[in-house]
C-alpha cells in the first residue's frame, strides 16, 4: 500500500532528468536549463554528497550555482557510507519541497542506479532482513583476501549482479550475497522486477553524450585541471581526517588511486594516469547502464553539430511537447 501511495502522490507530476558520462558537460547545460524552466537541481552523484571532496568529484561550488538551488551536495562526512534507501528518502523529501515552491525538480548526475530508484519509485533490496553474522564474515573475508576475491564469490551466485556492481563497492557486493543467502533469491532478479515499474511522473529523461575520442580528451583535460587545482592536497586533507581506506568515499575515483602512491608503489604521475584510465572506464559503465534504460532521449552532440545551444533548444521543445514546460 505504501508503494501505491507514492505512485498516487507523484502521478503526472513534472520531473526532468539530465545525465550522461563523466566530463560530458552536464553542469553548464543543467544551469542554463534550470534557469529557463524554473527548476531546482537534485544531485544524483554518489560522491558529491561528501563534504571536503570538491576537486576530485568536480563538485559545483556555491559561487558557481548562478542562483539555482542545488540539493544533496555536501551533506555527509567522508567516513559515512551512503545508503540508497536513505538517499531515496532525502530525494523524495526534497522533491516535495520543490513542488511546494512551484518549481520543477531536475535530477542531474551520472549515478544511474540512484536515478532509476527515484524515477520508478523502486523498492530496493533494503526490505529483506539483515544478517549481521554473515555480513561480518564477508567483511572479514574481503579484508583478508581482497575485494576482488569477494566479488568472485558474488559471480558464482549472481553473474548479472556481479556485472553491475564494481568490486570496490564492497557494501553492495556484500548486500547482494547477503540477499541471496537470506532469501534464496537473486538480487539481480529482484531489481529487474522492480525496474519494470512504470514511473508515476510526467518526466523527460535526457542522456548527453559525445564521440568517444572527444569525451576521453575532456576526461584527460579535467584530470589535469584537478591536479592543478590541488587534488593531491585535497586527498591528503581528507585522508588525514578520515583514514579509512575501505570507506565508500575513499573508494571514489580520484581518491583511491592515491593509496599505491602512499605505499611507495606509484609515482604521482602514474597516479594521475590511473585516474584518467579509471575515469574512462567509469564513462563506459555509465553509458552501458543508460543504454539499458527505457524512454530515454539521447542527445548526441555530433548530431547537433556540437552546438550546445541547439541541444538546449531541442530539450526545451521536448519539455513543451510533454507539457512539463509551457514557455512562460
Amino acid at each position: 500500500m505504501a508503494e501505491l501511495s507514492v505512485f498516487e502522490k507523484y502521478k503526472d507530476k513534472p520531473l526532468v532528468i539530465l545525465t550522461g558520462p563523466t566530463a560530458v558537460g552536464k553542469t553548464d547545460l543543467s544551469l542554463k536549463l534550470a534557469k529557463e524552466i524554473g527548476a531546482e537541481i537534485i544531485s544524483a552523484d554518489s560522491m558529491q554528497v561528501y563534504k571536503m571532496m570538491d576537486v576530485g568529484t568536480a563538485k559545483i561550488l556555491p559561487h558557481e550555482m548562478q542562483g539555482v538551488r542545488h540539493h544533496l551536495i555536501d551533506y555527509l562526512e567522508p567516513d559515512q557510507d551512503l545508503n540508497v534507501a536513505d538517499f531515496k528518502e532525502k530525494v523524495f523529501e526534497t522533491i516535495d519541497q520543490i513542488y511546494s515552491r512551484g518549481h520543477i525538480p531536475m535530477i542531474v548526475g551520472g549515478t544511474g542506479f540512484y536515478i532509476q530508484a527515484i524515477l520508478y519509485c523502486i523498492d530496493l533490496d533494503d526490505d529483506s532482513p539483515a544478517n549481521d553474522k554473515l555480513r561480518s564474515e564477508l567483511m572479514k573475508y574481503a579484508s583478508e583476501y581482497g575485494n576482488e576475491a569477494l566479488h568472485e564469490k558474488l559471480k558464482l551466485i549472481d553473474q548479472k549482479a556481479a556485472q553491475s556492481i564494481h568490486p570496490n563497492n564492497l557494501k553492495r557486493v556484500i548486500r547482494a550475497i547477503e540477499y541471496y543467502e537470506t532469501t534464496g533469491k537473486l538480487i539481480s532478479e529482484h531489481n529487474e522486477e522492480q525496474s519494470q515499474h512504470q514511473s508515476p511522473f510526467n518526466y523527460s529523461y535526457f542522456v548527453l553524450d559525445m564521440l568517444r575520442e572527444e569525451l576521453y580528451k575532456r576526461i584527460n583535460l579535467r584530470v589535469n585541471l584537478m591536479r592543478k587545482n590541488g587534488l593531491t592536497e585535497e586527498f591528503e586533507r581528507v585522508y588525514a581526517k578520515y583514514p579509512r581506506r575501505d570507506s565508500t568515499a575513499m573508494q571514489a575515483i580520484g581518491y583511491k588511486e592515491f593509496f599505491p602512491y602512499l605505499d611507495g608503489e606509484m609515482s604521482l604521475d602514474e597516479v594521475y594516469e590511473q585516474i584518467k584510465q579509471d575515469s574512462r572506464h567509469l564513462a563506459k559503465r555509465q553509458l552501458t547502464w543508460f543504454r539499458r534504460e527505457r524512454d530515454v532521449t539521447w542527445l548526441e552532440l555530433d548530431q547537433f553539430d556540437n552546438d550546445r545551444d541547439k541541444v538546449f533548444k531541442y530539450i526545451i521543445e521536448c519539455l513543451e511537447k510533454k507539457g512539463i514546460y509551457d514557455g512562460n
